[in-house]
């Protein structure tokens, strides 16, 4: 199982490398020693005080704070049978996979600190069963330093119909699994927020509202391949290593970047020939490289055609059909993870020129992505751009060799 960090916007790798655990994408393989845990005993204690005498600090437990005189605290034992693994903002060691806020379209770390997070630093953890079909399900937080998860007074919780508790955290952990799997023939399915047990919700009013959704008992917290994870602030795409297997792979993403360059596309007013750059060398304009009139789709050189001042310089005139708009660098899409085909590189995201198969913009462009606490919106996967136009992407009208 692979978990692959939708929103960075660095076209499948960090702008400083992936570094021990924050990283763009992060496989989970069975542990030497299962660490999950499942919930025991229930205490309910006069006071927050007495309840952190009950959590020790060698056994994992949940607290419910229902009020300053009373909280309820739910004991975890080991189980065999799982394995645990963390993510969220924290580097503290019991998080697995640290992810960080990103901002579109911002070049370097420096960019994205000023932002104040919105990820919490123990956002969630997912527990894998250890013996086939390896089960995987998504938990909304995670358990610290201390092996404890806090629910304060003001964070939504409640008891359920059979007695125990559950909660939300303050701004949620919300899932989407997609209609039909992670196929070409995918749909975008409903998003849905994930309890700390682990129940389903339909969303609340906004992100942190005190009240919850309605409890969706005919939906599970089980991930697909293809389920997206959004911590607010940061999305998660969760491939299996069965849907990994019909994905293309790098090398069959290369092959078709020599293929199209194989085919010579030339600039209709330079006639020189253009060609995507290697994917190592996927942030630096090349000569070379080809660009696109985003209202029409037809790609060009770079050139200073059309380029008048009261726009400007954002919106080109084509030289092809006089249509005016964005002329933007084209840039092969490098995470194979979010094909949903084999295709060619037929289509281009818009605003941002980056190129994958017809398939794969049909249906990022679908998807509408939680953007703050109240709003979502179409992006582009790999660099996550708000996507523009009436359709979010655009045919691309190569012009070949004219010998």
């Amino acid at each position: 199982m692979v978990i692959r960090s939708e929103q960075q916007k660095y076209n499948g790798s960090l702008p400083n490398g992936d570094r021990g655990r924050r990283k763009s994408r992060f496989a989970l393989f069975k542990r030497p020693k299962a660490n999950g845990v499942k919930p025991s005993t229930v205490h309910i204690a006069c006071t927050p005080q007495a309840a952190k005498a009950i959590s020790n600090k060698d056994q994992h437990s949940i607290s419910y704070t229902l009020s300053r005189a009373q909280t309820v605290v739910v004991e975890y034992t080991h189980d065999s049978n799982t394995d645990m693994f963390q993510i969220g903002r924290s580097t503290e060691s019991p998080i697995d996979f640290v992810v960080t806020d990103t901002v579109p379209g911002s070049q370097s770390n420096s960019d994205t600190q000023s932002v104040q997070s919105t990820i919490s630093r123990f956002a969630c953890r997912i527990i894998c069963e250890r013996n086939p079909p390896f089960t995987a399900r998504i938990y909304a937080a995670g358990f610290d330093s201390s092996k404890n998860i806090f629910l304060g007074e003001k964070a939504a919780k409640w008891k359920t119909s059979d007695g125990q508790m559950d909660g939300l955290t303050t701004n949620g952990v919300l899932v989407m699994h997609p209609r039909n799997g992670f196929t070409e023939d995918s749909k975008p399915g409903i998003w849905r927020e994930i309890s700390v047990c682990g129940n389903v919700f339909s969303l609340r009013e906004t992100r942190s509202a005190q009240q919850r959704g309605k409890m969706v008992e005919v939906e599970t917290n089980q991930l697909q391949d293809g389920s997206l994870i959004d911590l607010c602030g940061a999305t998660l795409l969760w491939r299996t290593a069965e849907g990994l297997s019909h994905t293309p792979t790098v090398k069959h993403l290369e092959a078709l970047r020599q293929e199209i360059n194989a085919a010579r596309p030339q600039c209709p007013v330079g006639f020189n020939t253009l060609a995507f750059p290697s994917m190592k060398r996927k942030d630096v304009v090349d000569e070379k490289q080809p660009w696109v009139y985003l209202n029409c789709g037809h790609v060009h050189g770079y050139h200073n055609w059309g380029n008048k001042e009261e726009r400007d310089g954002k919106d080109r005139e084509c030289p092809m059909c006089r249509s005016v708009g964005p002329y933007v660098p084209l840039w092969l899409g490098c995470e194979a993870g979010f094909y949903v085909d084999a295709g060619p590189p037929t289509h281009a995201f818009s605003p941002c020129g980056h190129v994958c198969s017809e398939k794969t913009t049909a249906y990022w462009s679908q998807i509408p992505l939680p953007h703050g606490t109240h709003t979502f919106h179409a992006a582009c996967p790999f660099c996550a751009h708000q996507l523009a136009g009436e359709q979010g992407y655009i045919r691309l009208i190569f012009q070949g060799p004219l010998d």
